[in-house]
């Protein structure tokens, strides 16, 4: 079998995909979703110049003509009714509206109120303090493109233009299919031979962190008949098979795919831990990924290649996110196959950032991959890297 690089095998997978639909989502429900359609601003913000501090509004002109007479307040929500004539300046407060002809604010740690009398002691070159009508963006401009993932920030400032709801991809819908005789659900009684499923409850999260509606499928067992069953009446985009896709004579799920007709895109990555992945198009459109069955192969394919498709699926950005951090410890020569290493923030000898391979990588050990919070990327043949070099690593979580 030949075995794909990570990049080919990602580029096969999502090649022809995207978002199928589009919904109006409340912003109170838009966390994590993408955006199918622009958010533009229906007014300029702020909508009027307003000031940046607590003071006193007055007119650049009488600055130096001092006192200056106290004719009224402006506050957040309750402006001055009239205008600012010479020699006048009105109480502001910070977000309020700047009276109609003041032109600049005072801060109020820099004039003195006597009475109806205000003194300026702010300096000739002191700033403005007015944040100037338009001056976060104005009345029809973009503010986020299609393709954006919405979190908090985006969220807020959809709200800030008046945005009550935005358009959203669909969000995907994704089947979970564990398999194998010596796999049970956790909390049911295993016997002596059998192995709980960690893998399916894992992977299904990473689906539903990456925005898809997920349902778990029953486990099913060694036999083609079942596992066919199962593919053929998924009623969902995307079906995530885990396990039964090796070389052993138990492993049955890509021959029940070929029997319903699937197209193989994918039939293994020259890559650890991961080397069974696969992936296929079925003749109605839906689509299937296998990954390994063991539980930290499959969730660090759940990283690379789960998450991009899902995120493809929804108009996303379909690569994962890497950084670069330099080395606590060195790290000797790599293998043939790109090597994936669950690793660890750490502070390093200078008392900066830096990442540390974990000491076991045996992709069976799952207490390691629970204590990661970062995957160290090591390109196929990559020479001995020293302690303090720069490395690329994907964060997790």
């Amino acid at each position: 079998m030949s075995l794909q690089t990570v990049e080919a095998a990602r580029a096969a997978l999502l090649e022809g995909v995207g978002p199928s639909g589009a919904e109006a989502v409340g912003l109170d429900e838009a966390d994590g979703r993408w955006l199918a359609e622009p958010v533009v601003a229906t007014r300029d913000q702020p909508p009027f110049d307003a000031s940046a501090m607590d003071g006193w509004a007055v007119r650049t002109a009488d600055l130096g003509e001092e006192p200056l007479r106290i004719v009224g307040e402006s506050a957040a929500g309750a402006g001055f009714a009239g205008s600012l004539g010479p020699g006048e300046t009105v109480r502001i407060f910070t977000g309020a509206p700047l009276p109609v002809g003041a032109d600049r604010v005072v801060i109020q740690e820099e004039a003195r109120a006597a009475g109806d009398d205000l003194t300026v002691l702010a300096p000739a070159d002191a700033p403005a303090w007015v944040r100037r009508r338009g001056a976060d963006y104005g009345a029809g401009q973009v503010l986020l493109e299609p393709g954006a993932r919405l979190n908090p920030w985006r969220i807020a400032l959809a709200a800030s233009a008046g945005v009550g709801s935005v358009r959203c991809a669909r969000r995907p819908r994704v089947a979970v299919l564990a398999g194998g005789a010596e796999v049970v659900a956790a909390g049911q009684a295993a016997g002596a031979l059998q192995i709980f499923d960690a893998a399916g409850p894992g992977v299904s999260q990473v689906a539903r962190r990456a925005g898809a509606v997920v349902t778990p499928l029953p486990l099913v067992g060694d036999r083609l008949e079942e596992i066919r069953a199962a593919l053929e009446t998924a009623e969902v985009d995307l079906i995530v098979v885990i396990g039964g896709a090796s070389v052993g004579d138990h492993d049955r799920v890509k021959p029940a795919a070929r029997e319903l007709g699937a197209r193989m895109r994918v039939e293994g990555i020259a890559m650890r831990p991961g080397k069974p992945l696969w992936a296929a198009i079925l003749p109605d459109g839906r689509r299937i990924l296998g990954l390994p069955g063991n539980p930290v192969s499959a969730l660090v394919c759940g990283e690379l290649f789960l998450k991009p498709l899902l995120a493809a699926m929804q108009g996303g950005v379909a690569l994962p996110e890497t950084e670069t951090m330099p080395l606590a410890e060195a790290l000797p020569a790599n293998g043939p196959r790109e090597h994936w290493m669950r690793a660890a923030r750490v502070v390093g000898p200078d008392g900066r950032g830096a990442v540390r391979a974990l000491p076991d990588q045996d992709s069976a050990m799952l207490t390691v991959l629970s204590g990661a919070d970062g995957l160290i990327r090591r390109a196929a043949n990559a020479p001995q890297v020293g302690a303090g070099e720069d490395v690329e690593i994907l964060p997790l979580g």
